[in-house]
């Protein structure tokens, strides 16, 4: 196996749509070679605990209601074009992303961790929830499988808050600077939401590689 490393972060809207390119690419080639782990980038590390208002975040990052609706347009088009709903005006506030972190590092550890991702983006983009919440995410912890009660307890606690934003850190200083990032065998990074046909390409380059191998 091959592995496919993602920085993301549950909250990025090209996150998303470069999953489902990504997820099309798999669904095409269900022999691809790739192990995939997720992996904590937060876009706003500096965001309130308890997050802020969606519409004062956006207008404080892109210089007023225009200067969003601008910024949003391409993510529209491109999210329809990749068979996404996103509800953007079901979404009432911009939440801190570090609890979601440590729920996909929880997923990760029970096998459930792409499972845990795309359950975020949903519950986010599609569904309006807040997935700063902790209640919130303990129920999404439960909608796939995992101890909802558990995973309340630990959000509760400090379990894995340093090693989320270590990671993160790490992230940052081995050169991600947004996100999706991929970084396949520990060599190749691919940034951004790539098309799916790209990603067709590289599973069936690799595969003739390991093919020659054997």
């Amino acid at each position: 196996m091959i592995a496919l490393h993602i920085f993301s972060d549950p909250i990025c809207p090209w996150c998303f749509i470069g999953k489902a390119r990504l997820d099309r690419a798999l669904e095409t080639r269900p022999n691809h070679p790739f192990k995939i782990e997720w992996h904590p980038f937060q876009l706003n590390p500096d965001m309130p605990a308890d997050g802020m208002g969606r519409r004062a975040y956006l207008e404080a990052k892109f210089g007023g209601k225009d200067g969003a609706v601008q910024a949003y347009m391409p993510v529209v088009k491109e999210a329809e074009a990749a068979g996404l709903e996103i509800d953007f005006d079901g979404i009432k506030r911009t939440p801190n992303t570090l609890n979601a972190h440590r729920l996909i590092h929880w997923a990760g550890i029970e096998g459930r961790q792409t499972a845990a991702v795309s359950k975020l983006f949903k519950a986010y983009f599609t569904e309006g929830r807040d997935i700063g919440d902790p209640a919130v995410l303990a129920a999404i912890a439960g909608e796939i499988e995992m101890d909802a009660d558990m995973i309340a307890r630990l959000l509760a606690s400090d379990a894995d808050l340093d090693d989320i934003r270590a990671r993160d850190a790490d992230a940052r200083a081995k050169g991600v600077q947004a996100v999706p990032t991929f970084v396949i065998a520990n060599q190749h990074v691919v940034p951004g939401a790539q098309p799916t046909d790209l990603w067709e390409r590289v599973i069936d380059d690799i595969t003739a590689q390991l093919d020659a191998q054997e």
